[in-house]
């Protein structure tokens, strides 16, 4: 009895050729010997089909991150910490994903929020020669993959928009290796490079923008952002969310997280402020800062040498009753350089207040986290204000850092509830 559905479906060749036949195989053995299938092999080990019939995107940097080996920070199923496309879900609700598929900055997106290195290029920022060139460096080495996003119709497959990671090179032919995520549908073939070029330089349907490839690597170490602490708060402040944040913190219930003085305030008037502050957490008597009370006793500044400008606030705070509580404040500090010899109260000094912490904590967390408000209306005007797809880039990977170390955050603490031990 026939069954309905479909059983995969015959790879056209040419212009491809099959990974497993004579000539795939011959292709394979020489570009081994030329030195242009480096990555191959750490690809192959964790290579994987596509659990959804929309997950290519998903599926490809599954297999990069975890051929990297770029730990997530959390955890799979059981005590084990793994890459799966179930995971990849802090720029696109996975249900959204399912039913849509995923756009080649979304794609680009998660692997800024998985910790990877990205460098992503649309085809209209490319061409066949520099394409050629990624190829190459990719390819004769084991610490980066490239991922394509490209259209099926110049191969003769069914099929429209599709993402997978090359594989390998071969310089005399010219050819790429596809290791095609959709197994069941097409196995894995050598293509010319100029053809798979031509299918990267497509347009997306879905967004009208081109499609294009991205670089994946290893971060040479996590980010650390705080030296640019100052541009970065230019840029939340700049954002509408920032805006509404501000407005909505502006009622007096929320005012004791305010500082009383200007944005010239001297060091002293910024260090009794934050010590106040610290003092209302430390008793947890939030209204302390309503009281018409001097709370800073007394104040010291030191300052910590190292590539940064940071600065050791110590105060000793007076609280209700007569107790005194010691206050240990970092700030980061703009100033010219050998300013610790100097005027302390003539720095100017840098740090978020809480508009800008809620500001990026609402943008840092993930979309799924809205996908319970019903109202269309106002979950569309929620998704547009908390969108990070037009920020400028330094936010964007702030934002993304901060995603991955809340889902990390996250991780840890459903271990320590369940009291698991990591192997």
């Amino acid at each position: 009895m026939a069954v309905a559905g479909l059983y995969r479906r015959i790879l056209p060749s040419p212009p491809a050729i099959e990974f497993a036949s004579c000539d795939g195989k011959r292709l394979f053995s020489e570009a081994l010997q030329s030195g242009t299938m480096e990555g191959f092999f750490r690809l192959i080990s964790y290579f994987q089909t596509q659990s959804e019939p929309a997950y290519c995107g998903l599926a490809s940097l599954s297999v990069v991150l975890n051929a990297l080996a770029i730990d997530p920070g959390r955890k799979w199923k059981g005590p084990w910490r793994w890459f799966d496309e179930s995971m990849l879900d802090c720029c696109e609700p996975l249900e959204k994903v399912k039913a849509e598929g995923i756009t080649f900055g979304k794609v680009a997106c998660l692997a800024h929020c998985a910790g990877a290195k990205v460098e992503a290029y649309r085809a209209n920022e490319s061409n066949l020669e520099d394409f050629r060139k990624h190829v190459i460096k990719c390819t004769t080495s084991e610490d980066c993959h490239v991922i394509a996003s490209y259209h099926r119709r110049p191969f003769q497959q069914t099929g429209t928009g599709h993402f997978s990671p090359l594989g390998g090179y071969h310089a005399g032919k010219d050819m790429a290796l596809i290791l095609d995520v959709a197994r069941f549908k097409y196995p894995p073939h050598w293509v010319p490079l100029s053809l798979l070029w031509e299918a990267i330089n497509t347009v997306d349907d879905a967004t009208g923008l081109p499609r294009g490839f991205m670089l994946i690597s290893r971060l040479p170490k996590a980010p650390s952002l705080l030296y640019t602490l100052e541009e970065v708060l230019c840029h939340v402040r700049g954002t509408r969310l920032f805006k509404l944040v501000k407005e909505l913190l502006s009622d007096p219930c929320c005012s004791y997280t305010k500082s009383p003085f200007g944005n010239d305030s001297s060091l002293q008037e910024i260090v009794a402020t934050a010590c106040c502050q610290g003092a209302a957490l430390l008793t947890g008597n939030p209204h302390i800062m309503d009281q018409k009370m001097s709370c800073c006793k007394e104040t010291c500044v030191n300052c910590v040498q190292s590539n940064t400008d940071e600065t050791i606030v110590s105060g000793t705070i007076v609280v209700l009753g007569g107790n005194e509580q010691g206050v240990d404040v970092l700030l980061p500090v703009s100033g010219n350089p050998g300013w610790c010899g100097s005027d302390p109260g003539s720095c100017v000094v840098k740090y978020p207040a809480s508009n800008d912490i809620l500001t990026v904590l609402l943008l840092a967390l993930p979309p799924s986290t809205w996908s319970g408000v019903r109202d269309h209306n106002v979950l569309d005007e929620l998704l547009s204000l908390l969108s990070t797809d037009t920020l400028p880039e330094l936010l964007q990977l702030e934002i993304l850092h901060l995603r991955k170390q809340m889902l990390y955050l996250g991780g840890c603490e459903e271990i320590q509830m369940n009291g698991a031990i990591l192997p």
